[in-house]
């Protein structure tokens, strides 16, 4: 501890992402990327993109790419926000939208980046518990609040909220903003998107989409907010106060190809979704208890071993998953959809586990 940190500083328990770990032989289930690469159309414009261009600044407000977003999904390009990667948008959102009188609140079982963020910028902050089987409650959440904020799909469990939920959610909560992180949207889950459309836009919702998992440019990083434009234009005064290029040439191009390419977006969700639902039935079958998934990942226990002595175990093998030493959940793996050969190798290291 330095004599030299602010004291917000030594308050802080830093978020801990996923291991990145260097074994040879290795089978990374443990950070939700994606198994199989970019669009290669993406891959072509940041080739094109790596030249003596880049002692230039990249266009500060990323125009081109808020305009393919915006088209894809039948929008305003004033209703787009960029940032360096999901996580970056999310701290702005926290920044500028969420530090309220009120308490933020959001789950007690969740994407754990939060709370993190709401004692950093010292916003008091409200947990409100899954249901017995792991369910975000809409109705919990109808109480007077600073915001509201949840991923849907939920993270670790991998559950949805139903679409009608969170409409029924923006029409009793009117007086604060709600913020739906929607991270694995691809993989099987209705998104908000479509009710920021035309005249009709609610003026408290936010979604936040990243292209870091779907379309595979995790190493990129690139994630972008949309809603009513008055939100979008809070996000911009904290993000001009901050640092006004946040994306980069390549990152910029890239991802503006990835968007262009939803053929590949599909194709390769296909592909997760059809793997899953084979792992989900392999894991069934060894007596393992899975949470009903819309993700590109599971969240598994067994009924007669620990999370923590399978994760080791797995470990041991190569297969590295997620493991979290949290109430409730501590018996859970939180399990990366792969590929059908990566799926393989985890259930045969499975069954020589249990045997």
């Amino acid at each position: 501890m330095s004599r030299f940190w602010s004291p917000v500083v030594q308050t802080l328990t830093p978020y801990v992402p996923g291991e990145q770990p260097q074994m040879q032989r290795l089978v990374k289930l443990n950070t939700n990327e994606s198994p199989y690469g970019p669009s290669p159309k993406a891959l072509t414009a940041i080739q094109e993109q790596n030249n003596a261009d880049l002692r230039l600044y990249p266009d500060p407000e990323g125009k081109a790419l808020k305009q393919a977003i915006a088209k894809l999904h039948g929008l305003n390009p004033n209703q787009v926000f960029l940032g360096n990667g999901s996580d970056e948008v999310l701290a702005h959102v926290f920044a500028g939208l969420l530090k309220q009188a009120r308490p933020v609140h959001f789950p007690d079982i969740t994407y754990s980046f939060y709370p993190v963020y709401c004692k950093l910028l010292g916003i008091e902050y409200q947990t409100v518990p899954l249901g017995e089987h792991f369910e975000i409650q809409v109705s919990d959440y109808k109480v007077p609040n600073g915001g509201i904020i949840f991923p849907n799909p939920n993270a670790p469990t991998g559950r949805a909220v139903p679409h009608s939920e969170i409409e029924s959610l923006l029409l009793r909560n009117t007086d604060s903003v709600v913020v739906i992180d929607e991270a694995y949207v691809d993989y099987g889950t209705e998104s908000c998107i479509p009710l920021l459309r035309g005249d009709i836009c609610p003026e408290n919702l936010l979604v936040v989409h990243t292209l870091s998992k779907s379309r595979a440019l995790a190493g990129l990083r690139v994630g972008f907010a949309v809603g009513h434009p008055a939100l979008i234009e809070g996000l911009e005064r904290v993000k001009n106060s901050f640092n006004s290029y946040p994306l980069g040439r390549l990152a910029q191009a890239g991802a503006l190809a990835a968007i262009e390419d939803q053929a590949h977006l599909e194709e390769s969700s296909r592909k997760v979704i059809h793997t899953r639902t084979k792992l989900v039935a392999e894991l069934t079958a060894l007596g393992f208890d899975t949470l009903p998934s819309t993700a590109n990942f599971i969240f598994t226990r067994h009924p007669r071993h620990s999370g923590e002595n399978l994760y080791q175990a797995l470990r041991d093998r190569g297969i590295i998953v997620r493991h979290f030493k949290s109430p409730r959940i501590e018996n859970f793996l939180r399990i990366t959809i792969g590929t059908d050969e990566q799926s393989g190798e985890l259930v045969t290291a499975l069954k020589e586990i249990l045997d």
